[in-house]
This record gives C-alpha cells, sequence and structure tokens, in this order.
C-alpha cells in the first residue's frame, strides 16, 4: 500500500476537499435560515403554519437523504423549467435536508428559555416577534451551539452522497483516483484522513467557541 500517485492525484483531493465544504457550509447556512423559520412555524399558534412545519419536517426526517437528493435534482429544474448547475442542486437537497433537524435543534432551544424572558419583553412594549428576534433567539442559539456544530460536522460526513448526482466533492474525486490507480484501497484512506482532520479541527474551534461564551456569560 504505497501513496506515491498523490504526487499526481493530490489535487484531486484538494479540490474535492474544497467542493465539500462548500456544499457543508451552504447547506447548514441556508439550513439554519430555514430552520429557524420552519421552528417558528412549528411554535406558531396559526394552525395551518404549524401543520406545513409539521408535514415538512417529519417528511424529510423520515425519508432517506439519497432519495430527496434525486427528487430534488430531477424534480426542481422541471418544476422551475431553468437550468441548475449540479452543486447548486446539491446545495439545495442538503440544505432541505439540513433544515428538517436544524429546526428540531432550534425548536427545542426555545423552548429551553425561560418563560418569563418574553414575558418581561412583552411588558416593555416589544412585540412577539420583536422580542423573539432580539431577546428569545439570541439566547437559544448559545444553548443550541452544541447541537449546531454537531449538525455541521454529520453534514461534512454525509456531503458525500452528493457523488451520486456527478458533483466532484472528495468521495467522488476519491473514486476518481481509485479507478485511475488501480487501488482499491490507499485512497480510501486519504479520504479517511482528510475528513478526519476536517471534523477534528471544527470540533475543537467549537469548543473553543463554547467556552469563550460561557466565560462572556459568566461575566455578565
Amino acid at each position: 500500500m504505497d501513496f506515491l500517485y498523490l504526487q499526481k492525484y493530490y489535487g484531486f483531493f484538494i479540490n474535492g476537499t474544497v467542493i465539500t465544504l462548500l456544499l457543508s457550509f451552504f447547506g447548514v447556512m441556508f439550513g439554519v435560515i430555514l430552520g429557524v423559520m420552519f421552528a417558528l412555524m412549528k411554535l406558531s399558534k396559526n394552525p395551518l403554519l404549524k401543520s406545513f412545519a409539521v408535514t415538512y419536517i417529519e417528511i424529510i426526517r423520515g425519508t432517506p437523504m439519497m432519495v430527496q437528493m434525486f427528487i430534488v435534482y430531477y424534480g426542481l429544474p422541471k418544476l422551475t423549467g431553468l437550468d441548475f448547475e449540479d452543486l447548486t442542486l446539491g446545495i439545495v437537497a442538503v440544505s432541505f435536508n439540513s433544515a428538517a433537524y436544524v429546526a428540531e435543534i432550534i425548536r427545542a432551544g426555545i423552548l429551553s428559555i425561560d418563560k418569563g424572558q418574553m414575558e418581561a419583553a412583552r411588558s416593555l412594549g416589544m412585540s412577539h416577534w420583536l422580542a423573539m428576534t432580539n431577546i428569545i433567539i439570541p439566547q437559544a442559539f448559545k444553548n443550541i451551539l452544541p447541537a449546531l456544530g454537531n449538525e455541521f460536522i454529520t453534514l461534512i460526513k454525509e456531503s458525500a452522497i452528493v457523488s451520486i448526482i456527478g458533483i466532484h466533492e472528495l468521495m467522488y474525486n476519491t473514486d476518481t483516483v481509485r479507478g485511475n490507480t488501480f487501488k482499491p484501497f490507499s485512497p480510501l484512506i486519504v479520504a479517511a484522513a482528510i475528513y478526519f482532520i476536517i471534523t477534528f479541527t471544527l470540533s475543537k474551534l467549537l469548543g473553543i467557541l463554547e467556552r469563550r461564551l460561557r466565560v462572556g456569560d459568566s461575566n455578565i
């Protein structure tokens, strides 16, 4: 098991890693935006909004990501009549999937905030929406930061599934190297090492951020 082929194919792993990070970053970013919306809809007293959010979350969490990927890949261009790049479709599919899980994380975070916070904000004349966006959600994000970090890390690992629609992320390029070099095993070791370095680094960075937030809270 030698790694001499890396002299020729290291660019495949670098490019694949960049695509994986871009896919995961935008997937989580849009997933958080959509997740906040669905969390607020699920907590809403409006039965239509609540029913829509519950239905969406249950369907996404109850179906495989691969199926969702194919539905977005083949369905979205036909539905809109637009021609999308494969990477764009991958980001859309990953974002929709992540939104359902993030919505439940955020909902739990909002419910963990003492009800007196909302009552105090309303007594000061704030509207429900203003109190939610300025008082409740910022506090909730501090509480759910570890869970959101875990979702980001999980998404980085699960993003390998987008290779099925031809996106040249890390696993797609790894399979390309395996085919070109006729080495079925050692390129997988390289890919696994890259995934580990990314997730381990993110875990450490999130740990540092959590400690700083705790220090900031203790100084208040």
